[in-house]
C-alpha cells in the first residue's frame, strides 16, 4: 500500500500539462515562411502587408458592429440589434478567411487588439453610446475605408498574378461589405413611417 502511494507521488505523469513555457518566436511577424504556391516571395510578401491592414480594419469594422449592437437605442432597436449582430459574425468570418489567407501566403497575421488598434486606420469611436443616425454613419465610413482598400489590393494582387487573394477580395470582402452597406444605408432613408407624403 505504501508504495502505491510513493509511486502515485513519483510518477509525473505525461497526462500533466506543461504550462508556463517560455520559447523563441518560430517566425517573427513581418518575415515569410516558404510557401510552394507559385508565387515569388515579393508578391507574397506584398500581398501579406495590404492584407494585413485591411485585417486590421475588419477586425475594427467587426468591432463597432458589436459595439453599437450592445448599445443601439430607440424604436429601431430590435431590428438593428439583430442586423448589428448579423453583420458582426459575417465580419468575423472575413477576419479568419483574411487572416488565412496571410498564413497560407507565408506571412504572419496581426493578433492582438493592441496591434489591431495601433494599424487600423478606421476612426476610433468614444466608448459611450452614441444616436442610432451617428451609429450607422460610422459604420459607413468604415465600410468605406474596407471597401477602397479591398478595391486597390484586388487590383494590385491582380496586376502581380496573385489570384487567390484577388479571387478573395473581390468575391468576399468587396461583395460582402457591399451588401452590408446597402442593409445598414438604407436606416438613414428618411421615409414616413405610418403615412405617405
Amino acid at each position: 500500500m505504501a508504495k502505491a502511494k510513493n509511486q502515485a507521488k513519483k510518477a509525473p505523469g505525461k497526462a500533466s500539462p506543461l504550462s508556463s513555457q517560455r520559447g523563441h518566436e518560430i517566425q517573427p511577424y513581418g518575415t515569410l515562411a516558404r510557401a510552394p504556391i507559385g508565387l515569388g516571395a515579393n508578391v507574397r510578401a506584398a500581398s501579406v502587408e495590404a492584407l494585413n491592414q485591411l485585417l486590421a480594419d475588419t477586425c475594427t469594422l467587426r468591432d463597432l458592429y458589436k459595439k453599437h449592437h450592445w448599445q443601439v437605442a430607440g424604436p429601431t432597436f430590435y431590428q438593428l440589434h439583430l442586423l448589428f449582430d448579423k453583420h458582426y459574425e459575417e465580419q468575423n468570418d472575413l477576419v479568419d478567411t483574411i487572416a488565412e489567407r496571410i498564413q497560407m501566403l507565408g506571412g504572419i497575421t496581426l493578433a492582438m487588439a493592441a496591434d489591431v488598434a495601433e494599424t487600423t486606420i478606421i476612426p476610433r469611436p468614444p466608448k459611450g453610446r452614441e444616436e442610432v443616425p451617428v451609429q450607422i454613419s460610422r459604420l459607413l465610413h468604415a465600410h468605406e475605408i474596407v471597401l477602397e482598400e479591398a478595391r486597390s489590393m484586388a487590383r494590385q494582387a491582380a496586376e502581380a498574378g496573385d489570384d487567390g487573394t484577388n479571387d478573395l477580395l473581390v468575391s468576399d470582402v468587396i461583395r460582402g461589405n457591399e451588401k452590408q452597406v446597402w442593409f445598414v444605408s438604407e436606416h438613414l432613408v428618411d421615409v414616413p413611417l405610418v403615412k405617405a407624403d
